[in-house]
């Protein structure tokens, strides 16, 4: 430890320059955290490059210093701390003294003296030490002993590499500030030097103030230009500058309650930082700690890992707390159907060789009945001979009356993926449905990822077993029929452990939070096994149909390819960000208007969008784009995502993943398929009904601004949709004044921008730039708008306050939005979040309102309820619209009642319209 270097770190300018250099970043409750991460993640960079080394943070103190009785102006000019980053200093202090770190904190005088002074002790003792830092001041402090270290540069700086970077050696930096003065902390220095200046005086006299003054007239004769008018501006300015030079000086002789023998790193107080990391939601590091892997100083230093009080490491380990059986008998077996048959609920999980529900077998059950007990029935592991597995056939058979049980609940995680895969094994789960991911996606959506690994980091602080930990990853990844009992048993028993103990943690959490364990029961349980039985219908697809779609994509980029090779004067890879910044800024000179963060010009999308209003290569790149995604994400993707045993395309609906309550879905996107383009509508084109049957889509009809008008209750826009008037040709003749019948085509086109525009919280400027006019004009269209309807105006103002005092906003049915930018300092943040308030409420009614009537229709069509009117089922849901596949003798009295259905899903102040129609395919159906 004697010879490894002292390393002092000036946490001050860390903090500073981490809020300044990294982006915002807040917890889900907005308590903002970016530059508590960037100094945390730089100490613990220093901790593993230094492992030996004794360490001292220092931070600035409160109040006043030596300074300010020497020159009250000093640091006069210099800004409050930011409002989001004063809360940041006390987590980090806890922090750093978490870690075992000394930290130092000296009423009166700064950092920088601070370090100083042990940089003096130091030197003193003969004994090296690293300042990090990135403050040029304290390059006056290097010596043979003392060393410079920036870790956000990556820079070193010792004796030679202080004079490569200022040209001056360390003894004269002092001088150096002094004679240019400093900005930031106001020192004065000499009015009219500048570093040029201040650098040739102390290269050319070769010493520094004392030297200087000593020989103003010798400064005259050197070679800089003003050399000659400069000693007047020196003589006049002779006070200042020896003041600038004390208060440039930093302090060595600090009182200090430690020296350096008593700055040693104590072992990490895991405790804390594990509370720490959780309310700051350091999510890997929290991770890492609980494996035991977190920087911790003695772990570094001894070259070993300590494990974490709460999880142990190792896998095979895992389960120490917990009770875990292994059924691999029949008795064991039995006597675990007879528990699960006398309780009111069970938390299951399958263990299965694929994510994907239409293919995957089932390897082994995971099931718990009360916390820390956990039993897992291997029944399909590929290596173990039948007498060591249960079979498959024979255990699900036993297990299939308790799962089709209606009175007894089921607790699971992402439960409509076991539900789907369980219906291939003939086994329709029924009773009371709770899924974890839902309750944490209800409780708060944009808290955290609702993965069960992110869960139990969040709300029981304990890290998973991962499976890559288990199965390894890549292309050598074992499935799991691959795996050994003694790693499959923990990690299955682990899923249906924590998942219980979730359920056990977050239903209080939600039913003590306004109407929140309403939205679940009502909305979000019920809508699972409908999705599931959608998702298992499928859609019929034409791939012929989809093939020569493809083949017309590829000769129309072909073409664009060349018109733009043409235009560019030479060819070049359209997918080169780089190439076509070359091509469009510096070639053809297009002005950049928005750089990357590494500072080259960009041609992002949005970039391209608005160059492409005045260049016409832009608008061929966007076009390229356009079609080159059609091709790969839908063309050629689609006819390979059929299912071949069914034919049919099978998407995946995600509950848990918007935060506004809208379903998505992936392989493929449904939600992503263009309408407003001609290509796109090809597309839908492929999606088709089975001989004998049609498609019939029926969409909710500008459900988002019904919605504001029953929100904002202004008589204007209810009379409108009372009246079924045409909602756009209603506000253009209000905002512009003319007889409804006199509204033309462009003034209709206007007034569905702003319709649309103002709920999604648009501005002025964001509304001409959409029309292509002034701010000034939109502006007037906007005041023109609020004045017609003057309660719109009055609920956006209303729902701004509401979320910034509550920090969220609510939709019709009592979902919640949370909105951790709503307070952020920032101008541009704070105005995201509350567009985003303006929008949620009726974004997320729409969800709530479609989903409602998912589950009524999905009954009313469901064979199993025993009074299905039609021959009928639900294939798709995008956006605001329901795709059916429907007999086609059926078709026209089917479309008349599912739009009654769908329009009393819920009662608003205005009525809800359905807009349904049929046809051979989707396009010709919506």
């Amino acid at each position: 430890m004697a010879d490894a270097p002292i390393v002092l770190v000036d946490g001050s300018s860390y903090l500073y320059r981490a809020f300044h250099a990294l982006p915002p970043l807040s917890t889900a409750d907005g308590q903002p955290t970016g530059a508590v991460r960037g100094v945390l993640a730089m100490l613990k960079s220093l901790i593993k490059q230094y492992p030996q080394s004794p360490m001292a943070v220092v931070f600035d103190a409160k109040g006043k210093t030596f300074r300010d009785e020497i020159y009250a102006e000093y640091k006069a000019h210099r800004p409050p701390m930011p409002d989001d980053l004063r809360p940041q200093v006390e987590p980090l202090h806890q922090c750093v003294k978490a870690l075992g770190l000394p930290l130092l904190c000296i009423e009166g005088v700064e950092a920088d003296d601070v370090i100083g002074t042990l940089a003096r002790l130091a030197t003193e003792s003969g004994r090296d030490a690293v300042i990090s830092t990135g403050d040029k001041d304290m390059a006056q402090l290097v010596n043979q002993h003392i060393t410079l270290v920036n870790t956000m540069k990556d820079e070193t700086l010792d004796v030679a590499g202080v004079e490569a970077k200022f040209g001056i050696p360390p003894e004269l930096i002092i001088d150096y500030l002094a004679l240019m003065g400093d900005k930031v902390d106001n020192i004065p220095g000499v009015p009219g030097v500048g570093e040029k200046t201040a650098l040739g005086l102390l290269q050319g006299m070769g010493g520094g103030l004392d030297t200087i003054y000593a020989d103003l007239e010798r400064v005259t004769m050197l070679d800089f230009r003003g050399a000659k008018t400069l000693p007047k501006k020196l003589e006049a300015n002779r006070e200042q500058a020896f003041l600038s030079y004390r208060l440039a000086t930093i302090k060595t002789d600090c009182e200090l309650p430690v020296g350096l023998d008593e700055l040693h790193l104590a072992e990490p107080d895991r405790d804390a930082l594990k509370a720490l990391y959780t309310q700051l939601e350091f999510k890997n590091w929290l991770g890492e700690l609980l494996e035991g892997k977190d920087e911790g100083v003695d772990d570094v230093a001894s070259g070993t890992a300590v494990a974490s009080d709460d999880v142990d490491a190792d896998p095979a380990q895992a389960s120490a707390a917990r009770k875990d059986h292994a059924l691999l008998t029949q008795a064991e077996f039995d006597a675990w159907i007879e528990r699960l048959a006398a309780s009111e609920a069970f938390c299951f999980d399958l263990e299965t060789t694929s994510l994907n529900y239409m293919e995957a077998d089932i390897v082994g059950i995971g099931l718990a009945l009360e916390p820390h007990e956990a039993a897992y029935i291997p029944v399909g592991h590929a290596y173990l001979d039948a007498p060591d597995q249960l079979d498959r056939d024979a255990v699900l058979a036993a297990l299939k009356p308790l799962l089709e049980n209606p009175d007894i609940a089921k607790i699971g995680q992402n439960l409509k993926y076991d539900i789907s895969v369980l219906a291939r094994y003939d086994i329709q789960v029924a009773g009371e449905l709770i899924d974890t991911m839902l309750e944490s996606y209800v409780l708060n959506s944009t808290a955290t990822r609702h993965d069960m690994d992110s869960l139990a980091l969040k709300y029981l602080g304990e890290k998973t077993i991962s499976f890559e930990e288990i199965a390894g990853k890549g292309a050598k990844q074992l499935t799991f029929d691959q795996i050994g009992l003694e790693e499959a048993v923990p990690y299955a028993c682990e899923d249906v452990d924590i998942t219980l103990r979730l359920h056990r943690e977050l239903r209080p959490k939600l039913e003590a939070e306004g109407r929140l364990a309403e939205v679940l029961d009502r909305i979000e349980r019920p809508l699972i096994p409908v999705l599931s039985h959608m998702e298992r219908g499928g859609v019929a697809l034409d791939p012929a149909r989809l093939h020569a779609q493809s083949q017309a994509l590829e000769t129309r980029i072909r073409e664009l390819e060349s018109e733009a090779f043409e235009l560019a004067g030479r060819e070049f890879n359209l997918g080169s960000p780089k190439q076509l910044a070359e091509i469009l800024f510096e070639e053809q000179k297009i002005p950049v208007i928005k750089k990357t963060p590494k500072g080259a010009p960009s041609t992002a999308e949005a970039v391209l969008e608005e160059l492409a209003l005045d260049y016409p290569l832009p608008k061929l790149i966007m076009a390229h784009r356009g079609m080159t995604k059609l091709k790969s994400t839908y063309t050629d993707k689609l006819p390979r995502l059929v299912n071949p045993a069914t034919g049919r395309l099978h998407t995946s609906y995600h509950q848990a993943v918007t935060a506004t309550g809208r379903l998505s879905s992936s392989d493929p996107n449904l939600q992503n398929i263009p309408i407003r383009t001609e290509e796109g509508r090809k597309i839908r084109q492929a999606f088709v009904a089975r001989d004998g049957y049609r498609i019939v889509a029926a969409d909710y009809s500008q459900i988002e601004l019904r919605i504001m008008a029953h929100l904002s209750d202004d008589k204007g826009l209810l009379d409108a949709f009372a009246n079924d008037q045409d909602i756009h040709a209603a506000t253009a003749a209000e905002v512009f004044g003319v007889a409804l019948e006199k509204v033309t085509v462009d003034q209709r086109r206007s007034a569905k921008a702003i319709n649309f525009g103002l709920i999604y919280g648009m501005s002025a400027w964001g509304l001409g730039k959409q029309l292509h006019i002034e701010r000034g004009q939109a502006q007037t269209y906007i005041d023109r708008y609020f004045d017609r309807y003057p309660k719109v105006a009055t609920f956006m103002d209303r729902i701004r306050a509401q979320a910034a005092e509550d920090g969220f906003v609510e939709t019709v049915f009592g979902r919640r939005l949370y909105l951790p930018e709503i307070k952020a300092q920032n101008h541009a943040r704070r105005q995201a979040a509350e567009r985003t308030a303006i929008n949620a409420p009726m974004q997320g009614t729409a969800a709530d309102i479609i989903k409602l009537a998912m589950i009524d229709v999905h009954h009313w069509l469901n064979p199993a309820q025993g009074h299905a009117e039609f021959d009928a089922w639900m294939v798709m849901q995008v956006h605001d619209e329901l795709v059916f596949e429907v007999a086609e003798a059926q078709s026209d009295d089917f479309i008349a009642a599912v739009r009654q259905r769908m329009q009393r899903a819920a009662e608003l102040k205005v009525p809800l319209i359905v807009d349904a129609n049929s046809g051979a395919n989707w396009d010709e159906a919506h």
